[in-house]
């Protein structure tokens, strides 16, 4: 379904009933906007910009902003909030692929087929700025900050599904972990967030499926990493105590 570009108000959601609220985005003046867009834009690309990204969509925790075999129509990139993406497997397990935070781009796993494969979960109450495909492409050919910000994203996709075969083919359940905690740290200080303390939004469980790992593992290695001093676990929230010591865990996988 196509989102209309229309003043501030109330449509209905896609999925499920209740309202979200959508209008006007200003890339501009938006506090992401030196996560998510080109550096160096000028004001006259920025205007361009902004009259692209026009509309921005609110996504329940719990729900879905799409699913595997919807039509793939726009790129999202998320303003707040965090997802997880999901495919099923053929024995009908769920398998979560990614969780993508503030910032980051959504959707362009439907890119080559023309529908999304996998499904993106709202892990809190988000909002996404909604970049329309055929706008988008209208505004790489006319900003190249863009396409070449956009380049950035195909190839960082890329990188992290590669990332990700690596850590489930060669890593053991320790290294998994360690590995994991250090990712969402490096991502959050690259946002402006605290590199050593932050909040998991995600449940054991969730990364649990993500790291190919069983829910009392990932509890065991939390504990353990907070019995030797690396961390320190008080429910979601983590504060990383040792990094160098993460860190020497990790390469172990590389040696």
């Amino acid at each position: 379904m196509a989102i209309e570009e229309k003043p501030l108000r109330y449509v209905s959601r896609r999925f499920g009933d209740r309202p979200t609220l959508q209008g006007a985005v200003q890339c501009s003046n938006c506090a992401t906007r030196n996560v998510c867009m080109p550096k160096g834009l000028s004001a006259a690309e920025f205007a361009q910009i902004d009259a692209t990204i026009c509309t921005s969509r609110k996504v329940a925790r719990g729900e879905a902003l799409y699913r595997a075999g919807d039509a793939f129509q726009s790129i999202y990139t998320i303003k707040a909030g965090t997802f997880k993406t999901v495919v099923t497997l053929r024995d009908g397990r769920d398998q979560i692929t990614g969780f993508q935070l503030v910032g980051e781009p959504l959707g362009m796993d439907g890119i080559s087929s023309e529908q999304h494969i996998c499904d993106a979960i709202a892990l809190e109450d988000s909002t996404l700025c909604v970049i329309p495909l055929q706008k988008l492409e209208a505004l790489c050919h006319d900003v190249k900050p863009m396409q070449r910000h956009v380049h950035r994203w195909m190839c960082a996709e890329i990188a992290r599904e590669s990332a990700q075969l690596t850590l489930l083919g060669s890593m053991s359940a320790e290294e998994r972990v360690a590995t994991f905690l250090l990712n969402v740290s490096q991502r959050l200080q690259l946002r402006g967030y605290s590199a050593t303390e932050f909040n998991l939004r995600m449940t054991r469980e969730e990364i649990g499926s993500y790291l190919g790992l069983k829910l009392e593992t990932i509890s065991r290695m939390l504990s353990r990493f907070q019995k030797d001093q690396r961390i320190d676990v008080q429910g979601r929230l983590i504060r990383l105590l040792d990094v160098e010591g993460l860190q020497r865990l990790c390469l172990r996988s590389a040696e």
